[in-house]
């Protein structure tokens, strides 16, 4: 062992220097290696033969849908990191780890949990699965407010949170926490990718009326948008707040026809926005003129499974998304086809961001050599890694937020199937949405909890 090695086991505690310090730098490695752990940790698996993982999805509610399909990505990535199928994106994924031998030779295992799509229900189901069920890692969820709260209690008792769908900037940004990691991208990032195509389609002479979902995901999305369309010389006619599962959003509809707005900006996700698109398209404003001008609508976020909800509806309309099946990198492909064979359907963008979180937690814990958080948490920061969809990808060490391109689409006029629905318009650079991690405050916290 080297006297650099030997100085700072020394400095940890885990050995004497001195008359005994030959003796100790003889120990076996896995010693040093277990040494990470000698502090014990909330459900430490030493010495069992599994580990679990707790996907906490929206069974019920709003997001329903973006929750099934989380499911089956999740159940898909055990499969795999247990070297079951055919390894979907363990083939694919650069650097890897895994062996296809479950988490550090131990068998993988999971229990499920509904979040209702509400941040009191999602934390209790949290709880439950922490303290009842000895998960490690907990992952899952639709909503910004409940990756929000969910996030808070894992960083609470030490488990680490890895986010499903959460768009809004908060939950990496003020409300964001050491022991919580997003995959997906946010608002910010989507104001930026739609900026430029929204100038080059709509020009800078324009109305835009909002209806926003009131959470934080819809606040935020709402602020970023505004700033990106103002700073484009749009004006900002109205901003009008909606209840998650709203249901009949004509009330909210019909002021927006004598406003004087040219645009509508749809800050709805799931069924929500399915409901207000569709019923927008119902009072005529897709064909409406105003000024002379032809009125158009914008859905800043959407996925093929709410193309699918919209139907004819969604066709043209412009808007952002993580990823999507028909992107034709190897990783997207591989995963495509492992989902399709398991599902006999193409996966959404939910599905995808759930399957590389559970894969980048699993061989973060290969790489640590360890299950012990801090460490794993290391792992992660400021990782670079490649072959899982969109380029290159960065989890920055900073804020915890992931930075890889993002695709500007839009509903496809012609589809040549009842999944061909988003027409990728433009993949934006990851360096075209990167932004300063100070601008949106909030501090990670510590290692150990």
């Amino acid at each position: 062992m080297s006297d650099k090695k030997v100085s700072e086991l020394s400095r940890r505690g885990f050995i004497k220097v001195g008359a005994g310090a030959l003796a100790a730098a003889s120990m076996p490695m896995f010693f040093i290696k277990d040494a990470w752990v000698a502090k014990d940790f909330r459900n430490n698996p030493k010495g069992a033969a599994s580990v679990k993982f707790g996907f906490n999805v929206p069974q019920t509610g709003a997001y329903a849908d973006e929750g099934a399909d989380e499911l089956r990505a999740y159940k898909l990535a055990v499969k795999h990191i247990n070297g079951d199928g055919d390894g979907g994106m363990m083939n694919t994924m650069k650097p890897l780890s895994l062996k296809g031998n479950g988490i550090l030779g131990k068998k993988l295992e999971y229990v499920t949990g509904d979040t209702q799509t509400k941040s009191d229900a999602a934390r209790g189901s949290a709880k439950r699965m922490i303290e009842k069920d000895g998960v490690l890692m907990v992952t899952g969820g639709s909503s910004s407010g409940v990756a929000i709260a969910v996030q808070g209690l894992c960083q609470e008792m030490g488990i680490i949170f890895m986010a499903g769908l959460t768009h809004s900037n908060d939950t990496t940004g003020k409300d964001k926490r050491r022991y919580g990691f997003r995959h997906f991208f946010n608002a910010y990032m989507s104001g930026a990718a739609l900026g430029p195509v929204l100038k080059k389609e709509m020009g800078t002479n324009r109305k835009a009326y909002h209806l926003t979902a009131d959470y934080t995901w819809g606040w935020t999305q709402e602020e970023s948008i505004k700033n990106t369309t103002e700073a484009l010389g749009w004006t900002t006619v109205e901003t009008v707040r909606t209840p998650v599962g709203a249901g009949d959003f004509s009330q909210y509809i019909t002021p927006v026809l004598n406003s004087g707005a040219d645009v509508l900006i749809l800050n709805h996700y799931g069924k929500d926005m399915i409901n207000s698109l569709t019923q927008a398209i119902q009072f005529g404003l897709k064909d409406k003129m105003v000024d002379g001008i032809q009125f158009e609508i914008v859905v800043p976020l959407f996925s093929r499974l709410m193309a699918q909800g919209a139907g004819d509806a969604i066709k043209g309309i412009l808007g952002t998304t993580n990823w999507n099946w028909s992107l034709q990198d190897e990783g997207s492909k591989a995963f495509v086809k492992s989902f399709g064979q398991e599902y006999g359907f193409p996966p959404s963008m939910a599905a995808h961001t759930c399957y590389v979180q559970a894969l980048l937690y699993a061989d973060a814990c290969e790489r640590a050599g360890s299950f012990y958080p801090p460490e794993v948490i290391k792992q992660l920061e400021d990782y670079d890694f490649d072959g899982m969809g969109n380029g290159p990808t960065l989890y920055r060490g900073a804020d915890h937020q992931c930075f890889k391109d993002v695709l500007v689409v839009r509903g496809n006029a012609n589809p040549s199937s009842q999944f061909d629905l988003l027409k990728v318009e433009q993949v934006v650079p990851s360096a075209q949405v990167t932004y300063d991690p100070k601008i949106f405050g909030g501090e990670l916290g510590p290692y150990e909890v």
